[in-house]
């Protein structure tokens, strides 16, 4: 049985709802019955068929051909299988995703994996601010899963994070980790202003030495035993985290945020 495949046949001048076509949502649908679901485009509906050519059967693998940065809502609340993309996506990518895979050959919008809550969400490209974040108006953002990102992200990424894992190969800008409330957030590249900002517990592991506000104390250079534990969880990831981590052993730490719990830490590569 080969995969359910949604092929794009027009780009529309208004933001689609993706939502409906999740692997748990289509299981034992036929394609004729998949293609009448109606996707909001903007003030109007507009089915399936409309949008996508569709190929195979197999819900529980889906692939997105086409994809372009105004499809939102890719995989929200999934729960088992997998979406492979295409393209480039919008917002709110696997918004309080519960299980299964995602993997995007593309950038995405604002809001990405913003209060997951397990599984796998890979983005080869950029992501944009709010990453692994909370949603507006809610205290917990990101609370369990692995998110992998390729690319660079935008601002406040990891804001409100309550448990799980941000790895991030490239830069990363403003607010970084703000609000944390536990987590890891991994960072290869360089990290804007205001790192950790308000953070109560977590841990950020960077590459690159930040700019700290004076909330955070100096805490010296350690050897931490649990860093060879946490990397050796990324090899079977196909990372650079999965290739740098038997070098990241010596870290200087940093403790905070002062002006909250101060539990937090930053851990930086120490050379």
């Amino acid at each position: 049985m080969s995969a359910l495949t949604f092929v794009m046949k027009q780009r529309l001048d208004q933001r689609v709802d993706m939502s409906p076509l999740v692997c748990n949502l289509l299981e034992g649908l036929t394609p004729a019955e998949i293609a009448k679901i109606e996707l909001q485009n903007g003030k109007r509906k507009i089915r399936v068929d409309e949008l996508f050519r569709i190929k195979g059967s197999d819900a529980q693998n889906i692939i997105i051909e086409g994809s372009f940065s105004k499809l939102d809502f890719i995989g929200k609340q999934l729960d088992g299988g997998s979406i492979t993309v295409m393209g480039d996506v919008g917002a709110y990518l696997g918004q309080e995703m519960k299980a299964g895979t995602i993997k995007v050959d593309g950038n995405t919008g604002i809001y990405a994996a913003c209060e997951m809550k397990n599984g796998y969400l890979e983005i080869k490209g950029n992501a944009g601010d709010f990453l692994a974040a909370a949603l507006p108006g809610n205290k917990q953002g990101m609370k369990g899963g692995t998110v992998l990102i390729k690319g660079n992200v935008g601002e406040r990424a990891g804001d409100h994070m309550r448990r799980g894992v941000l790895l991030i190969e490239g830069d990363v800008g403003d607010y970084c980790g703000s609000r944390m409330i536990a987590g890891t957030i991994a960072v290869m590249g360089t990290t804007g202003r205001y790192l950790g900002y308000a953070m109560r517990r977590g841990t950020l592991l960077l590459w690159n030495q930040p700019q700290l506000s004076a909330t955070f104390n100096d805490c010296g250079i350690h050897t931490l035993a649990f860093l060879p534990i946490l990397f050796a969880s990324f090899k079977k990831l196909n990372s650079k985290f999965s290739q740098d981590g038997a070098r990241f052993n010596r870290v200087q730490r940093y403790g905070g945020d002062m002006a909250e719990m101060g539990r937090g830490e930053v851990l930086v590569k120490s050379s």
